[in-house]
């Protein structure tokens, strides 16, 4: 599994109390209850715990998680691969 993936979603859950089960492809931040505060305070987090920055307006309650595991990937000059790729048969 994802390391990057992993955080995002237990720091949604733990911090911000979304339940797991909630969190699906395609759902927006703002569907699973972040208001914008709550977002800020998400990418802020993230860029901390990453020691990355970004812009203040790159995660929007808008994004998905997914979106949010993407730009960090991007962040630390990383690429996503499939899991058969990653020598992980």
């Amino acid at each position: 599994m994802d390391p990057v993936h992993d955080h995002v979603t237990t720091l949604l859950t733990d911090k911000f109390d979304v339940p797991s089960d909630g969190i699906q492809p395609g759902v927006t931040l703002t569907e699973l209850g972040l208001d914008s505060l709550a977002v800020t305070e998400l990418l802020v987090t993230l860029q901390e715990h990453y020691g990355t920055g970004a812009p203040d307006d790159a995660v929007t309650g808008e994004a998905t998680p997914e979106d949010v595991v993407a730009l960090l990937h991007e962040l630390l000059g990383e690429t996503e691969q499939p899991v058969g790729q990653r020598g992980e048969e």
